[in-house]
């Protein structure tokens, strides 16, 4: 029988996920494929399936105790920085991941409703993640955020350069 690869755990073992904070998040489309939108003039122009993310996006914390404080739509991923605040759900305490997983999959369905075949798009597994843990931090992210379309146009052929 074959084994699924070992995935390296990406959390904090000690950490709780669904406490106050802020949180860096990146979600890559399965095989990076160009998909949300292109980058035209270093400016982001997004597809009808990037239009379904940004509405989506904006209205996150209609459903969830959470702020979307900053984001950006690439063609093949999306950063975003979130404000989890489990005190304004009178529900139930979500943590970073079941926010995550939720939005995948209510984005998931969103698109493939649009799509002929419908089963051609997929995340990624899992996601990045990284707690923000002071003011500093929190400006260099939102600066590599911004200037992630710039980025984009000239470390084109070097993808791994896009990611944090």
């Amino acid at each position: 029988m074959n084994k699924l690869p070992h995935r390296k755990r990406t959390r904090l073992k000690e950490y709780d996920y669904s406490q106050y904070g802020y949180y860096f998040v990146t979600l890559c489309i399965k095989d990076r494929r160009e998909f949300f939108s292109n980058i035209i003039d270093y400016k982001v122009v997004l597809t009808e399936y990037g239009k379904i993310l940004n509405e989506i996006l904006k209205n996150l914390n209609r459903f969830y105790p959470v702020e979307v404080d900053y984001f950006v739509i690439m063609p093949d991923h999306i950063h975003l920085i979130l404000v989890l605040d489990n005190e304004l759900s009178s529900i139930k305490n979500y943590s970073l991941s079941d926010i995550i997983g939720k939005f995948k999959s209510f984005t998931t369905k969103k698109i493939r409703e649009k799509l002929k075949p419908p089963n051609e798009f997929h995340w990624q597994t899992s996601f990045f993640d990284r707690i923000i843990r002071n003011e500093k931090e929190f400006y260099e992210i939102r600066k590599y955020i911004q200037e992630n379309p710039i980025k984009w146009e000239i470390e084109k052929g070097n993808p791994e350069n896009l990611l944090m």
